[in-house]
């Protein structure tokens, strides 16, 4: 018995042995993964020597061979060539449950949460099927008790990813069959019945959808293609496709597309936005092309045109240098013609406008910077007679202004810095336009000549600086309808100024500082005046405008008084007000000019022989030397005030400070050759509510009196039986902007936001600024309303609001006219009535002409992969509409339907 026992081991032990090797021979084991290694037949290419040996020849003995020199018959290159089907790697694979290994069908069937690695492609499903033979893969879904599918395979290679319901994958051609795949392109989402994977590069599809709608399975719109071809990440060409929407199919068909699916910044055609206007016909607008022209810097090319004639064309370019420089450059031209040619009221203008945003970054060079806002036009109403809808928002402005600057610091001892620069401000009320081409200003550290170096500057001697500064201008003044003529350039103002101002303080009585300054100031022209006495033939006296060089020299002295003082009051402890603090710093100023007649000479004014006085430097920039002695005396009083409050959590020990007032100043002057008191200015300013509600005021009270002309008379108010003091003029203006968010949001950092570079509000007070058909950025409002679940809620507890007020008022009483002459109420709300419903409206009401301010009415809707919005002015001068309805995801932006009637022209 034990023998038989013995041979049934012995025979068991010999089929183990031969099984395994059977199994060493086709798989591999490690790490608990099976690797298996197709075999395959590799030909010999190497040919058989075919050499006879040679007889030798009778009767001749054969001569000896020379010994040949060794030479390498081995050649480099491999000449064993690979058969097809080779395998490049190992193919991996492993499942959870079972791994079925099938010797007659050639197949390993593996089954949940299965994995097959080869190269870079590796697929995940619930059940794959590897046919070794065939070198083929299949995978699919499992099904569960309940008859659900699961466990969906997951094709990836590389950064593509393809999610199908079965794909059959031959790993040696790399070719496959994949049937109801989608993918992600982007933006886009790609999903087809039938796919056939014909290399890495390239598959071909039957009856596919491209949307970028986020539910695949029950998308909202897509566009069905019955034939494609799909190159990953570069595009889709088509042939048959049209559009559905909620699976209804809609006429907007083509026999042929091409779809771009490009990543990130692409060229390509912009589309136009149709609309019509009464005095200038059927119009498109913004048609164009964007150019992508490096990783830098791009170009938008639009243009707009009118039926009537009338036509736009602008160009737009943004460009980055990271941690070099940023800006972007817009030049547009208007070519606007009303009505229609041959009718009276036909008229037409041409206009343009060119803005430029550039800013430096401070690490490239820290001794250098250069800053450019330019915004300026050819037409001070440009905004006012442009049809542009993205001038929509900028029409209220009254001012246009820019400015360009470099400077260059040297970091000597003494440091030196200069600037030049160039500045341009524009009325569009007046049309004047005043212009600085260009602007120099160079300056030198402070020197003090008794202080060594690093030695604490104290005392009169010690504290004694002077400092050097020149500025040199050019400047033009005129109107848009003379800017950069020859009349404009003729007319400029320049000069050059130089000054050296010295000073030194000095502590008096341990509390009390004592400065003394002086300055020294020349000044060169290149245009002077000279009058001529008068002549009787003309009726006055003539002027002649000399050019040349010309200087002169200027002086004054001056000293000052200045403390700090505080003062604190206290309340009962354990009140809510703890205390309050009083910071005042009054000072006092006297100023002395000597007078500077030398450059002054005399001419005969009238008829009658009565000579005058003049400086022929009159009408330069930095004003005439004083004919006159001038010496005042000027006093002002600073003052804030702030409280501490008990903190209403109990854990706080410290107090919190809270400020009542930021200033409250007063200033005055007092003429000691007239002896004349000037009115006295006061201002002040608070923020209230956690610096919610701005509050800043001013007045101005005059002690004089004034007669029944209105005209000031050198008398007392109260000695003509008025108060102390006469208000002259007030003003307060108020900013309050507040929201439902204001609470949660408490601590956070707020956004700084940047002005445009058209000069318009950041804000909607004025109307939204923001294009219709621009895409928005509705996804952050999404994931507010997405509780921790990830779930969406369609149900709020609280409505999302936000409220902007702004009021302005201004009292005039020069002469005792006491009336209101401005008093505005402006104000701009937005409510989210639903998660994807949100309504505006910006307005305001002028008290003193009793009337409504510019109104705008907003409605925006998103509609999950739609975006529609809708802008209304109902009344005005500037009365119009826009609607737009349209695809959010950029790539299919051009997807939409525009619809505004434009602002109808008024003739004033």
């Amino acid at each position: 018995m034990q023998q038989h026992k013995r041979l049934f081991i012995f025979i068991v032990s010999i089929l183990v042995i031969i099984f395994c090797s059977w199994i060493a021979e086709s798989f591999a084991f490690k790490k608990a993964e099976f690797w298996y290694d197709i075999p395959f037949g590799v030909r010999d290419t190497i040919k058989k020597d075919s050499l006879k040996k040679e007889k030798p020849l009778r009767g001749r003995r054969p001569k000896p061979e020379k010994p040949k020199k060794n030479i390498d018959t081995i050649k480099k290159k491999d000449t064993i060539k690979k058969t097809n089907g080779a395998l490049e790697d190992v193919v991996k694979y492993e499942a959870k449950d079972s791994i079925v290994f099938n010797k007659a069908g050639n197949e390993i069937i593996l089954y949940n949460q299965t994995n097959v690695k080869y190269t870079d492609i590796d697929i995940s499903a619930g059940i794959d099927v590897i046919n070794y033979q065939k070198g083929e893969v299949y995978a699919g879904r499992v099904k569960d008790s309940t008859g659900e599918y699961s466990q969906h395979p997951i094709f990836k290679q590389g950064n593509d990813v393809i999610e199908p319901d079965s794909i059959r994958f031959n790993y040696r051609n790399q070719k496959a069959i994949i049937r109801n795949a989608y993918t992600k392109q982007d933006e886009n989402n790609v999903r087809g019945q039938i796919i056939k994977k014909e290399n890495d590069s390239t598959y071909f599809m039957k009856n596919a959808i491209i949307t970028t709608a986020e539910d695949l399975d029950d998308p909202d719109y897509y566009i069905k293609v019955r034939k494609a071809k799909f190159v990953p990440k570069k595009k889709i060409i088509a042939g048959f496709s049209n559009m559905y929407i909620v699976d209804i199919p809609t006429p907007l068909a083509i026999p042929f597309a091409y779809y771009p699916m490009v990543s990130g910044r692409s060229s390509g055609l912009i589309f136009p936005t149709f609309g019509e206007v009464n005095n200038r016909g059927y119009f498109l607008q913004n048609i164009g092309y964007y150019f992508v022209i490096s990783d830098n810097f791009d170009l938008t090319l639009t243009a707009d045109y009118y039926t009537n004639g009338s036509y736009g064309l602008r160009a737009q370019s943004a460009y980055l240098k990271r941690y070099k420089y940023s800006g972007n450059f817009n030049v547009a031209f208007e070519n606007n013609i009303y009505s229609m040619r041959g009718l009276p009221d036909y008229s037409g203008s041409k206009m343009y406008s060119i803005q430029w945003s550039h800013s430096k970054d401070s690490k490239s060079s820290p001794n250098s910077s250069f800053s450019a806002s330019v915004n300026l036009s050819s037409n001070s109403r440009y905004y006012q007679e442009s049809y542009n809808q993205s001038n929509t928002s900028n029409f209220l402005n009254n001012t246009m202004m820019s400015s360009i600057s470099y400077s260059k610091t040297f970091p000597a001892s003494p440091s030196v810095n200069l600037s030049l620069s160039a500045s341009h401000s524009q009325n569009t009320n007046t049309k004047s336009i005043d212009m600085t081409l260009p602007s120099m200003r160079a300056s030198v550290e402070r020197i003090y000549p008794f202080a060594k170096e690093g030695q604490t500057k104290k005392g009169l001697i010690k504290s004694l600086n002077l400092q050097y500064s020149m500025q040199a201008d050019n400047r033009f003044a005129t109107y848009d309808s003379l800017f950069f003529s020859k009349k404009m350039f003729n007319e400029a103002k320049n000069g050059v100024r130089h000054s050296i101002p010295v000073s030194t303080t000095a502590k008096l009585f341990k509390y009390v500082t004592l400065g003394l300054n002086s300055s020294l100031n020349e000044t060169w022209q290149f245009k002077t005046i000279r009058r001529k006495d008068f002549n009787s033939s003309i009726g006055k006296s003539a002027i002649d405008t000399l050019s040349g060089f010309d200087r002169f020299l200027t002086y004054n002295v001056g000293a000052s008084l200045g403390t700090t003082v505080y003062g604190t009051f206290r309340f009962k402890k354990g009140a809510a007000i703890q205390a309050i603090r009083h910071v005042m710093r009054p000072s006092v100023s006297y100023g002395y000019t000597p007078s500077f007649d030398q450059y002054y000479d005399y001419y005969i004014s009238d008829a009658y022989g009565n000579r005058n006085q003049y400086s022929r430097f009159e009408g330069g920039l930095y004003g005439t030397p004083g004919l006159n002695e001038s010496q005042s005396i000027g006093f002002s009083l600073a003052n804030t005030f702030e409280a501490k409050m008990k903190q209403k959590d109990s854990t706080e020990t410290e107090p919190k400070k809270v400020m009542l007032l930021n200033s409250l100043n007063f200033s005055t002057n007092y003429n000691v050759i007239t002896k004349e008191l000037s009115p006295i200015n006061v201002t002040g300013g608070t923020a209230l509510f956690n610096g919610k509600l701005g509050i800043n005021f001013g007045a101005t009270l005059n002690p004089y009196a004034i007669d029944n002309n209105g005209r000031q008379i050198d008398k007392w108010n109260m000695n003509n039986g008025g108060s102390l003091f006469r208000l002259t003029n007030a003003n307060i203006s108020t900013n309050y902007s507040f929201s439902n968010k204001d609470r949660s949001e408490k601590g956070k950092k707020k956004e700084k936001h940047t002005g445009t570079v058209a000069g318009g509000r950041t804000d909607d007070l004025f109307g939204s600024s923001k294009p219709l058909n621009e895409v928005q950025d509705l996804d952050k409002k999404k994931e507010e309303d997405e509780n921790k679940d990830g779930k969406q809620q369609f149900y709020r507890a609280t409505i999302p609001w936000d409220l902007t007020l702004a009021h302005s008022l201004t009292y005039s009483n020069q002469a005792r006219e006491g009336k209101i002459s401005n008093n505005s109420l402006m104000f701009s709300g937005n409510v989210s009535l639903t998660p994807k419903w949100q309504v505006g409206l910006s307005s305001g009401y002028d008290f003193v002409n009793k009337g409504f301010t510019y109104t705008q009415l907003r409605f925006e809707r998103d509609l999950s992969s739609f975006r529609m919005s809708f802008q209304f002015t109902p009344f005005g001068y500037r009365t119009s509409w826009y609607f737009f309805v349209g695809i959010k995801a950029s790539m299919l932006s051009d997807l939409k339907w525009e619809k505004n009637k434009e602002p109808d022209r008024v003739l004033r």
